[in-house]
């Protein structure tokens, strides 16, 4: 997962941070801005989820 959103969005993206926990858990941070987490959701992201969830991150004026 880290290795395609550096692929699509390096240019934008100054750090990506996978946190892996116990069971399966992960959270993804980008700039230090949560992004995505199994912690909060309970389920694991659709193929494609977390790309666009970045993509939207960095659209929205990196907030």
């Amino acid at each position: 997962m880290a290795a395609n959103l550096l692929k699509e969005f390096e240019p934008e993206i100054e750090s990506i941070t996978l946190i892996p926990s116990d069971g399966g858990r992960y959270e993804v941070q980008v700039n230090d801005h949560l992004i995505y987490s199994k912690l909060s959701t309970f389920r694991h992201a659709e193929p494609g989820e977390v790309e666009k969830l970045v993509e939207t991150y960095l659209k929205e004026g990196k907030r």
